[in-house]
């Protein structure tokens, strides 16, 4: 079984892409996982805290003053100037504009410590800012909610975010007590192992996350490329404007975790909230959404290796 790990962790992009190939091809199986989804997720998030272990995460209250204000960038700064702009080009009442926001007013996803993993970034810094946003979640959603009103109540969006931060502590406690009580000085072959069972739970994950795609696809594969289109000119173009302007900047050596957060975001967490007519045509692009984030370790890896910041 570790010597199984091992390879999974030495093809690591190759296993992501698999999983996003499966997700389109195997519908049937798609659908069947897609319940499970909290549950994957619950596991994924031990499964990575059982990896990097409770001292490389530990620092989060001495750093808030980076943290906060990041965070409030990310989830309010960013999602009301796309707003701005949507409003300027008379487009702000549209499933676009409602996309763009949505997914830059969600905190971090749940499998970035992974995606921080794969692209050799900090997880701990990575874990730091996922924790933050979320908690930070139901006070940067307000303004949000309050400029695009059609996106729900302030309650119903505030409880599922409750939810999923309970969720993350939860599963994150539980790594790091699994972490300290049996791997408390791992061999770099154990290391490599969970490095290998992260990576197959992450890539599980995708398969049921694109339960929604293939149908879609075979409707309509027009309106599905211009969603794919949006999401990784979207997703992408955070990334690479975050990364640049903050290796410029006293915060260059966070730029890397930051840069997985700004553009990798969970925003399943709306799903729950929204109203069944305002949520049906942004299916197509939460599913489209799903293929940047995946392919980022893939498609950004020099970008982000250019200047690694966790070996």
């Amino acid at each position: 079984m570790e010597r199984f790990l091992w390879l999974i962790s030495d093809n690591a992009r190759w296993c992501l892409i698999a999983g996003l190939v499966a997700g389109l091809l195997l519908p049937g199986t798609a659908a069947a996982m897609a319940p499970w989804l909290p549950q994957m997720v619950a596991g994924l998030l031990t499964i990575t805290a059982l990896r990097i272990g409770h001292r490389a995460a530990a620092g989060a209250l001495s750093d808030l003053r980076w943290g906060l204000g990041s965070v409030m960038v990310m989830q309010l700064g960013l999602p009301v100037s796309l707003l701005s702009l949507c409003a300027v080009a008379g487009i702000a009442g549209t499933p676009v504009a409602m996309a763009m926001v949505l997914a830059t007013a969600a905190p971090a996803l749940s499998g970035s410590t992974n995606i921080a993993l794969l692209l050799r970034q900090d997880p701990g810094r990575m874990m730091q800012i996922l924790v933050l946003g979320t908690a930070c979640f139901p006070l940067t959603v307000l303004p949000v909610l309050a400029l695009m009103p059609q996106l729900g109540e302030a309650r119903d969006v505030i409880r599922p975010a409750l939810t999923l931060l309970g969720v993350i502590l939860g599963a994150t406690s539980l790594g790091f007590f699994l972490h300290a009580k049996f791997f408390p000085a791992p061999a770099p072959g154990t290391v490599k192992a969970l490095d290998g069972l992260s990576v197959l739970a992450f890539s599980a994950i995708v398969v049921g996350l694109m339960a929604a795609l293939n149908p879609a696809l075979r409707s309509d594969p027009g309106a599905v490329a211009g969603w794919a289109m949006l999401a990784f000119v979207l997703s992408y173009g955070v990334q690479f404007l975050t990364l640049t302007i903050l290796r410029r900047s006293a915060l260059s050596w966070i730029a890397g975790p930051l840069a997985i957060g700004a553009g990798n975001r969970n925003i399943a967490l709306f799903l729950v909230a929204l109203p069944a007519e305002t949520i049906a045509p942004l299916m197509v692009f939460v599913g489209c959404w799903q293929l940047p984030m995946y392919l980022t370790p893939v498609l950004l890896r020099r970008l982000y290796l250019g200047r690694p910041v966790h070996e």
